[in-house]
């Protein structure tokens, strides 16, 4: 039960959105940025300021536990107007829902946040993986479970709004593909805008 073909505008598209007022939620972007920043705050001072491990590996898993939450049921919704969930069905039939706000109600994400939320989503992500081969070449294998976990629950996210965002059926790559060629076409209409610019006014 995939509801991803009713999609929210593509990346680079946020243009066409509210522009009138920069934060509509200014607390969820708070919250949307405060946990995860916490875990990773957390996990590079625990060894100045905190002797056990157990004690770090508890703090940093409970602060990328309410990121995780925050994101997946509040601030997916309120700040880029998707929401992805999961449900058994009475023949034990486990169901991915992938949805996103339609027609109207697209107005409602504004441009600011919107891209608050993609790039934290996308950066948090690329420093979890960094740090998985920054504590394999440092022989941190306890510090390890830690970064899988930061890496496992922030991906997760990830995937599940690039799906509600392109569609559940879309293969990523189909995805990656379409952008990249639609802004390659944009740039050289730019350039050709520019240049026929030039020439009028020489």
């Amino acid at each position: 039960m995939d509801k991803g073909d009713d999609i929210a505008p593509n990346f680079g598209e946020e243009d066409e959105l509210d522009r009138r007022q920069k934060f509509k939620h200014p607390l969820a972007v708070f919250f949307h940025m405060f946990f995860r920043s916490a875990a990773i705050i957390l996990y590079f001072m625990c060894d100045f300021f905190i002797d056990s491990f157990v004690t770090s590996f508890v703090m940093i898993v409970i602060m990328l536990s309410m990121d995780f939450w925050t994101v997946k049921n509040v601030t997916g919704r309120l700040l880029v107007g998707l929401r992805w969930w999961n449900y058994v069905d009475d023949d034990g039939k486990s169901n991915w829902v992938y949805e996103a706000r339609k027609g109207a109600q697209k107005k409602k994400v504004t441009v600011v946040e919107a891209r608050i939320f993609w790039l934290s989503l996308v950066a948090c992500e690329i420093i979890w993986i960094f740090l998985i081969f920054s504590t394999l070449l440092r022989l941190r294998f306890a510090w390890l479970m830690i970064v899988l976990v930061g890496t496992a629950m922030n991906g997760a996210n990830l995937y599940g709004y690039i799906k509600c965002k392109y569609g559940a059926n879309k293969k990523l790559s189909t995805v990656a593909t379409g952008f990249l060629g639609k802004q390659l076409w944009t740039s050289m209409l730019s350039m050709g805008k520019s240049e026929t610019q030039n020439q009028t006014q020489q």
